[in-house]
């Protein structure tokens, strides 16, 4: 039994951590499994390998990310804003290493093999970016000989380079989301408001003209009837299938036909078989953890500690988002995973990093200037 006499390191974490934040992130991290029990076997069927094989590696997977879940919401601000800097490099270089050395599936070289193993490394990627950028935005408003925006707008384009060198456009446009969130709320002017604003609207006109499989994709949106819709059909088709209450679980028909049930439709499989009811409950699992973080954003004073929590929501939010509104057939597709829903080794120890990141900057911390005169906060202040 652990009390607040406790000082062990355990301890500490224990009565610091938000426990219902982490309840919440471990229980989407057991739903993933259990759904891929109804969504996976079909697809291992017809690779002709073992039936729960993709069940076994998803769960197998389950264990490092939460290990990295837990180890890394340990970490104090400056440890995570540390541990950032190493996990961008390491991500970056491989990243731009697929370019080179990567493994092409359908079109893309976002894979490369590691130890045995492929490994997606934007996914890594993208948290660390976060932190980076907010470090950047932090350090430059506080310090104003430091260029915060200009560096935060070099990083984002040498992140965008090789994610749209792969082609990767979907975590490109997420990416960029992500950071124009960041810059909005580190004081962006109406001005540069609209200026970026501008500038996206004017890169998603680029690349409808410049590649071609985005085309294809924002024209098969459009324009459906004119267009081979099937995997996006299909998943519209679940969700009249299961109802409310869904088909009843091993039922479901659309996870034999569909090749990617397992991992971007893994939401309409959930439909059919568990119904429009659980599909709620995985939205309002998400949503709380978007807010609750978001909420403890909002009363932070740190401004490190406030963007960088804030753009790990923003990310871990907004691709949850745009999985579910592909399968509804509310956007073009883009190929984006589930947030520990969906199969994939990569993209679950990856959003475990992130998730470990927010649980560690939520924590509970004492403020400097409750706990010191007020005459040395002002001292410190100024020495910064």
């Amino acid at each position: 039994m652990v009390t607040r006499a406790d000082r062990g390191l355990f301890a500490e974490w224990w009565w610091t951590v938000d426990r219902y934040l982490l309840l919440a992130v471990l229980v989407l991290m057991a739903g993933g499994i259990v759904l891929s029990f109804a969504a996976s076997p079909p697809v291992a069927e017809r690779l002709n390998i073992d039936s729960y094989h993709f069940v076994q590696r998803q769960a197998f997977f389950a264990v490092p990310a939460v290990l990295v879940l837990l180890g890394i919401s340990l970490l104090s601000p400056a440890q995570v804003r540390l541990t950032a800097v190493g996990v961008f490099l390491f991500a970056f270089l491989l990243t731009v290493a697929t370019l080179f050395f990567g493994a092409e599936v359908k079109g893309s070289t976002r894979w490369i093999s590691f130890l045995g193993m492929s490994l997606q490394p934007s996914e890594f990627l993208k948290p660390a970016f976060v932190i980076l950028v907010a470090a950047l935005f932090a350090e430059g408003a506080k310090r104003p000989e430091v260029p915060g925006k200009p560096l935060a707008a070099l990083l984002l384009a040498m992140v965008l380079a090789p994610l749209v060198a792969q082609p990767d456009f979907g975590q490109a446009m997420l990416v960029a989301i992500v950071w124009g969130a960041l810059f909005f709320l580190a004081g962006l002017s109406w001005f540069l408001t609209v200026f970026l604003a501008g500038l996206g609207a004017a890169g998603l006109i680029g690349a409808y003209f410049l590649l071609p499989h985005v085309a294809g994709r924002i024209n098969r949106f459009l324009n459906p009837d004119a267009h081979d819709n099937f995997q996006v059909e299909t998943a519209i088709e679940s969700f009249v299938s299961g109802g409310w209450l869904g088909r009843g679980p091993g039922e479901g028909t659309v996870k034999l036909i569909l090749p990617d049930s397992h991992t971007d439709f893994v939401f309409a499989v959930t439909a059919e078989e568990f119904g429009i009811f659980a599909c709620g409950l995985i939205v309002l699992a998400f949503a709380f953890v978007v807010l609750r973080g978001l909420r403890h954003a909002e009363r932070e004073h740190d401004m490190f500690v406030r963007l960088a929590t804030s753009g790990l929501l923003v990310l871990f939010g907004v691709q949850a988002c745009i999985n579910m509104a592909v399968n509804l057939h509310l956007m073009p597709a883009k190929g984006m995973t589930l947030p520990f829903i969906s199969y994939g080794g990569s993209s679950l120890i990856a959003v475990a990093l992130g998730m470990g990141f927010v649980l560690a900057l939520t924590r509970r911390r004492p403020r400097i200037d409750a706990v010191l005169p007020k005459r040395t906060v002002v001292m410190r202040e100024r020495a910064a």
